[in-house]
């Protein structure tokens, strides 16, 4: 292998986690970082210094460009729009290429949607990546007083009503599971207890797959919803079970129909240790398999 590929394959991974986290895509992100290598390709490498922040400054502006046109897309998506579960558990394994990427909670990705893409780009280089104020000037081509600006607002605004970020995963799976044993008993009262007064939940069909079409707010709106989901589910004549798994990191679980997944469900609690947030993928086009 060249030595100029050999080094563009050894930034591969961390160049995929970045590109991950500013477009919460799969394909987008693998897209991106293809774009990289193109433009990797044509470069003068002999006038490349750091070839490392070289690539780095070119993935992030390119994913800031792709952001700006998702965006736009995102807006006439029918329903909630949600990021896309990197998922592994015991049957379906791990994606290697996304292992770096696995580190970043959906709750976060979810929350990153809040931020301009610039704002997005700055936060995830200074946090993620430990990037210098000096390089991300450079890929911004704001001064780094601004910078630091935006890193700071960001901060705020991602901790301005989100969910928790740094819960412990026993906390989350606790969650969970109790959710899970109230929703297949159909208790609605303990189901109900389990949501903090604010909580929301968001569920992305994306037109292939039953889904709300709006957030749903509030314990009441929540369970009465989700209730009549799985006693849909307990009536059908598909084979269905639950297992547990991993979304991004963060403990899920995954729900198969006649053995095809159709469900990953996770969630990140409140301050007082209810549920805050909860996050169900159902569109087949963001599914593993």
């Amino acid at each position: 292998m060249p030595a100029d590929t050999a080094l563009f394959e050894a930034e591969r991974p961390a160049l995929t986690a970045l590109c991950y986290r500013m477009l919460g895509e799969r394909a987008g992100a693998e897209d991106a970082v293809q774009d990289t290598w193109l433009r990797w390709e044509r470069a003068d490498h002999e006038a490349i210094e750091n070839p490392s922040a070289w690539l780095r400054r070119t993935a992030t502006r390119i994913a800031i460009d792709a952001l700006r046109s998702a965006r736009a897309r995102r807006e006439t998506y029918p329903g909630p729009w949600l990021p896309e579960p990197l998922v592994e558990s015991e049957s379906l394994g791990i994606e290697k290429r996304f292992e770096l990427a696995q580190e970043c909670e959906l709750a976060l990705l979810w929350a990153m949607e809040r931020l301009s893409p610039t704002e997005r780009a700055a936060f995830i280089l200074r946090e993620a990546f430990d990037a210098g104020y000096d390089e991300i000037s450079a890929i911004t081509g704001k001064s780094q007083a601004a910078c630091r600006q935006m890193v700071s607002r960001a901060h705020r605004r991602l901790q301005e009503n989100g969910p928790r970020f740094d819960a412990p995963p026993a906390e989350v799976a606790d969650l969970l599971q109790r959710f899970i044993a109230a929703a297949n008993a159909l208790d609605h009262d303990a189901a109900l207890s389990l949501f903090a007064p604010g909580a929301v939940a968001y569920t992305d069909g994306g037109k292939k797959a039953r889904a709300a079409l709006r957030p749903l707010i509030g314990p009441e709106d929540i369970t009465q919803v989700l209730m009549a989901v799985m006693a849909k589910a307990a009536q059908a004549t598909a084979q269905w079970s639950v297992e547990p798994s991993l979304a991004n990191g963060a403990p899920a679980i995954v729900r198969r129909l006649d053995g095809r997944v159709d469900l990953v469900l996770t969630l990140a609690p409140s301050a007082d240790g209810r549920i805050g947030w909860l996050y169900a993928m159902r569109n087949p086009d963001k599914l593993p398999g």
